[in-house]
């Protein structure tokens, strides 16, 4: 998978979705927690007039945007799961998220700190046996979090099939910087941080992600694996040639990209990270801890995976994240010493994809506010952060 290329009134404005054939009710809500009436109507006019046009221009076939206010909810959803059978986008469609598939990866992680099972701080090769004596003596888990140990590069060499050689080329790799002074996005230590932290669970990352965290989260519709009941809801991706793919089962694909969830699931996950889920202690304490903020890299705040910015910053400052210096590049990171809690007054975001799902995530601690748009063909990271900080800017008026 080359990521350089996937990463690369309310009434009338149902008459322009007509033709991105859009495909539920004019107003739908979770029923758990519906949003105002009045609020739906407004929402649903801008969501209209922000995602038509998008879906137009880069030819995306369905979409799906939550959005969450206070815990009050309001999901929209566009066009056609698959383009082969005519299915239309509802709220039971199941989206790969790609790399926004790490923030549920690091919850995961810093859950199992609060259940005592591993500590941040540690080195990788405390849990793992197979390399002590190598590199990851000096790498921490911390490290592997916040894309800053050393400079991987960003895709699992093609050559790797399988863990044992995953393995073997840990053994022999050798940071180019000293782990905590650069940061280079990768695919492979948030992938070995989830080997780490099932090892540390004493079961699969899938197993760990299905029966221990989703259900925590209550997360009901989201899977690394995908059952046979709920095929005919995973929607169907396309490539930029408009090929159907989906996701390949390569190594550390689950660990790293693999996360299949609805709209309405993953914004329960943004309501927990806001503080708006009924969550257990060690849950809630898990949460706030991927919020801590580690490095600064510019403009960017670096996370355990989630990238932060003052909400001073508005639009511009999100930006700078999908800036290809930010995704492709290694920067120079200062260290924030010691790490800064979980703060309000910030802008959280994370974008995903996958050769054929484009995913991006943003949410406001401040104003309890957040937003999930999921895609099943891939457009520019820019268009995701313009058109939800868009939605969310309604949400003030």
């Amino acid at each position: 998978m080359n990521f350089r290329h996937i990463i690369m009134g309310a009434l009338a404005s149902c008459a322009s979705l007509s033709a991105v054939h859009a495909a539920e009710p004019a107003l739908k809500s979770l029923p758990q927690q519906p949003g105002p009436l009045e609020t739906q109507v407004q929402l649903k006019a801008t969501v209209d007039k922000l995602i038509a046009p998008l879906m137009k221009q880069y030819g995306v076939p369905g979409m799906a945007v939550a959005i969450t206010d206070h815990g009050k909810h309001y999901v929209f959803n566009y066009g056609l799961a698959s383009r082969e059978t005519g299915l239309a986008v509802s709220n039971d469609t199941l989206f790969e998220i790609g790399s926004v598939s790490k923030t549920l990866a690091v919850t995961l992680t810093t859950y199992a700190q609060a259940q005592g099972k591993l500590a941040l701080t540690d080195s990788v090769s405390q849990h793992l046996p197979t390399l002590r004596g190598s590199s990851f003596d000096h790498v921490s888990l911390i490290n592997l979090a916040t894309h800053t140990a050393g400079n991987f590069p960003m895709q699992v060499p093609d050559a790797i099939k399988s863990e044992a050689q995953l393995m073997d080329y840990f053994k022999q790799w050798q940071p180019a910087d000293a782990p905590g002074t650069h940061r280079t996005y990768s695919n492979l230590g948030i992938g070995l941080l989830g080997i780490v932290t099932a090892n540390s669970l004493g079961v699969t990352f899938a197993q760990a992600m299905e029966q221990q965290l989703f259900p925590a989260l209550g997360m009901q519709h989201s899977y690394i694996n995908v059952p046979p009941a709920q095929m005919p809801h995973y929607a169907q991706g396309y490539n930029g040639r408009n090929q159907p793919v989906r996701v390949n089962p390569d190594v550390l694909a689950d660990e790293a990209y693999g996360v299949k969830t609805t709209a309405s699931d993953l914004l329960r996950f943004v309501d927990a990270n806001l503080g708006l889920a009924k969550v257990d202690a060690p849950l809630s304490q898990a949460i706030k801890a991927t919020q801590t903020a580690y490095f600064k890299v510019g403009a960017l705040t670096q996370d355990l995976v989630w990238e932060q910015f003052p909400a001073s910053s508005k639009l511009p400052g999100l930006l700078t994240s999908v800036d290809e210096k930010i995704v492709f590049g290694n920067n120079p990171a200062t260290s924030i010493t010691p790490p800064l809690p979980a703060q309000s007054d910030v802008l959280i975001h994370k974008t995903g994809s996958t050769g054929g799902f484009g995913a991006y995530v943003l949410y406001s601690p401040g104003k309890k506010t957040g937003i999930v748009i999921l895609a099943n063909r891939g457009y520019p990271g820019a268009e995701r952060v313009t058109v939800a900080y868009r939605i969310l800017e309604q949400l003030d008026k």
